[in-house]
């Protein structure tokens, strides 16, 4: 397929088929689908230019940070904006204040809720979609699918180059049954990140997968109050004229749920940073692992203390699906660790995060005093360290003997021996930073306090859940998630359910190994392309077809392994991940987007 690499909203004739991708979380941030569109945004705009179009919701409280409203300019895609706000749907046109750039058109879904009876009784009608009155998020679905439905439309209204039409998800989805019936002249790409009844079964079945092919896909969404949802997905699936998903594991589970088999594997990537020199990341690493440092002591030395330099940081993270996300493989491997640690008398020790968004009410009063004493004790000695350096230079020019006595004021002496008996206390470090709201039905919580991880001092290994995100302008961190991830020696991600899997591969992306499981996309992805991958720094452990302590035996076995190598080891093995991360950048993994745009042309008969 010719493209031609143009940006911004030139009037120059067209030279080849428009691409619309149509997402929910396009310019807001939901789940994964956001990583995915946003981080793909640079490559797809440079390829395609002025015809490329991002379409999704207007959200006005995330549309603040995120979007930056423009005149609508005289293009295909501007003159349909002008056709809709016309018809008195709310319709935004802009950019996306993101790296590339790209072009989006947001739509008020409010402006469509005259019309949500009408769609709704045509989905039913045509299509045999029953939907309730009462699911917000469904009625939003829909009447975000009728506007984008009219969009289509207005753009087609006279002959026109070839469109593409990309849907991500059934939310975006919900446009295609009605498409497909007027005979829209659009070529349709429908991909499916996870299905809706998979993830509800996965939940709940231990044995998922292979029960898979024996699902009554109708049953189940019933019996999970998503029936609406599921057959907006199927109808999605079977209406686009190419059906894709992003992993063969996914694409197993679509066969059966979904109800097609998909036609293409479309592969997440990143963007990847790239440096001159390979000792610059390692540098990051030192320094963000420095400001981790400062919440450790801060959390733990008031209790007691450990030699930072034998410590290492292990973390995982993600959405709170306890089994989904090998919450409950990881503490359980990370007791075994802490025993065979003691046993083997490996001085050493493991402080594992954990940071995932729970209701919680706020920072535990105990841990933000400790950060605040911790704080107060540095500026007392960064005073007292530059009272000492003065006075101690100006006693030496001008050749006058100093006693020690006399270098540091009472006040300072004093004031820093308050800090350090307020300092200490006789409490073990707290393992969970904030007041959750459930704290007694917390599976991670009562997971961790049954394998008796309550950060003991015997202990090797150290727990902190921080249910919350990290981010700067947290008390505790006060820090980016990237670079905590870089400040770390290893992430964590033994999923049992996970379509594809951005944790491990932005761990890739930042030179820090990670484990992931061959029931995540992205295990398997990396099981089929690197033979070595272990060598790699890119763990994949046995999750399918194995016994459930089979997988923790080989997690620990793992983690055990990181925690002998010494420094020299953990650089070359950070060097061998980071020489492996160019091959998720999108700039290698956008061509198989090229191949589902030049398919879907062919199958509809518009390839040029």
């Amino acid at each position: 397929m010719a493209v031609r690499r143009t940006r911004g909203d030139s009037n120059a004739p067209d030279e080849g088929p428009l691409l619309c991708e149509v997402a929910w979380e396009v310019c807001q941030q939901v789940g994964g689908i956001y990583t995915v569109i946003r981080s793909k945004a640079p490559s797809m705009v440079g390829l395609w230019g002025p015809r490329y179009l991002l379409v999704g919701p207007y959200n006005a409280e995330q549309a603040v940070a995120e979007f930056e409203e423009l005149p609508v300019p005289d293009t295909r895609f501007g003159q349909a904006v002008r056709a809709m706000q016309a018809e008195g749907l709310t319709v935004y046109y802009g950019r996306w204040l993101v790296s590339g750039e790209p072009r989006v058109v947001l739509m008020d879904t409010r402006s469509a809720a005259p019309r949500l009876g009408a769609t709704k009784y045509a989905l039913w009608e045509h299509h045999d979609i029953s939907l309730p009155g009462s699911d917000g998020l469904v009625d939003d679905v829909v009447a975000f699918g009728h506007m984008v439905e009219r969009f289509f439309h207005h753009l087609l209204y006279q002959p026109a180059p070839a469109v593409i039409a990309h849907f991500h998800e059934w939310m975006a989805g919900s446009a295609i049954p009605e498409l497909r019936r007027h005979n829209v002249p659009v070529s349709i790409v429908f991909t499916t990140h996870a299905t809706m009844l998979g993830r509800y079964l996965a939940m709940n079945d231990p044995w998922f997968y292979d029960h898979v092919p024996f699902v009554d896909w109708l049953a189940d969404a019933r019996r999970f109050n998503i029936e609406p949802q599921v057959r907006l997905e199927r109808a999605a699936a079977h209406g686009a004229h190419l059906f894709t998903t992003v992993s063969q594991i996914t694409a197993f589970e679509c066969q059966f749920l979904a109800g097609r088999k998909p036609d293409m594997l479309l592969p997440n990537g990143l963007n990847i940073e790239r440096f001159v020199a390979m000792h610059e990341f390692q540098n990051l690493h030192r320094t963000y692992k420095e400001q981790i440092h400062d919440f450790v002591i801060g959390h733990f030395f008031p209790s007691y203390t450990f030699d930072l330099d034998r410590t290492l940081y292990f973390f995982s993270s993600g959405r709170y699906e306890y089994r989904n996300k090998g919450f409950d493989i990881t503490i359980d491997a990370l007791a075994q660790l802490n025993w065979r640690l003691r046993d083997a008398g490996l001085d050493r020790t493991i402080v594992f995060f954990l940071p995932t968004r729970r209701p919680c009410r706020s920072v535990i009063a105990e841990v933000l005093q400790s950060q605040a004493v911790m704080e107060e004790m540095r500026r007392t000695t960064e005073a007292i360290q530059e009272q000492i350096g003065q006075r101690l230079f100006m006693a030496t020019v001008m050749n006058r003997p100093l006693r020690l006595d006399e270098l540091v004021d009472e006040y300072w002496r004093l004031r820093l021996r308050r800090l350090r008996h307020g300092w200490r206390i006789s409490r073990l470090p707290s393992i969970v930073t904030h007041e959750l709201v459930d704290d007694a039905g917390d599976d991670v919580l009562n997971h961790v306090r049954a394998r008796g991880l309550i950060n003991r001092p015997e202990d090797a290994v150290k727990i902190v859940y921080h249910p919350d995100f990290i981010s700067p302008s947290s008390p505790l961190f006060g820090m980016d998630y990237p670079q905590f991830v870089r400040g770390c020696h290893l992430g964590i991600f033994p999923s049992y359910y996970e379509p594809w899997g951005y944790t491990p591969e932005e761990c890739v992306a930042m030179g820090v190994p990670s484990v992931t499981s061959d029931l995540a996309g992205f295990g398997s992805y990396v099981q089929q392309n690197f033979p070595d991958h272990d060598e790699r720094g890119m763990f994949v452990v046995p999750r399918r077809m194995v016994p459930y302590q089979t997988t923790v035996d080989a997690l620990t076995d793992v983690m055990f392994n990181i925690a002998r190598m010494e420094r020299r080891e953990r650089i070359d093995l950070r060097n061998h991940v980071e020489s492996s991360s160019p091959h998720f950048d999108w700039h290698n993994l956008i061509e198989h987007y090229g191949y589902a745009y030049s398919d879907v042309l062919r199958r509809t008969g518009r390839l040029g």
